[in-house]
């Protein structure tokens, strides 16, 4: 299973939990292909067998606009299809609503999601470094 691993960090918090998803592919024999947001096209993502996207909490808990909004809304227009989908992010303040929203936002566009959003409130401490190599085991096992 090749997973495309897409994300969006500003202070290396979600860069972090991207890596650890990866490591989770690999460890269950998965081939894992980090991609930045912004650096990315939707067509390279859903050519993956899989798909983990990550994204902090940004403003009024929403995505971060410049990159991976318009990467998200692409995605949500083209449709994930049968692929296994992930999602993972960092907040500061607030209580994860961004990540309900944007969860609930890829199940109305028909993403097929493997599990609840992986989240860590500022830098991920070890169980949130587990949960997304969890999250990485998988979706290389979908």
């Amino acid at each position: 299973m090749k997973i495309c691993v897409a994300y969006w960090s500003g202070t290396g918090n979600t860069g972090a939990m991207a890596q650890a998803v990866a490591e989770g592919v690999k460890a269950a024999g998965g081939e894992a292909v980090l991609a930045e947001a912004g650096k990315v096209k939707p067509d390279e993502i859903l050519a993956a067998d899989g798909i983990a996207l990550g994204c902090p909490a940004m403003g009024a808990e929403i995505l971060e606009e410049e990159a991976m909004e318009p990467l998200v809304t692409e995605l949500a227009a083209k449709g994930t299809g049968d692929k296994p989908v992930g999602l993972f992010g960092s907040y500061d303040w607030g209580d994860g609503q961004w990540m309900r929203d944007w969860s609930q936002r890829m199940k109305a566009a028909g993403s097929k999601l493997i599990a609840e959003g992986v989240i860590a409130q500022l830098a991920p401490d070890a169980a949130a470094l587990e949960a997304c190599a969890a999250l990485g085991k998988k979706l290389a096992g979908a």
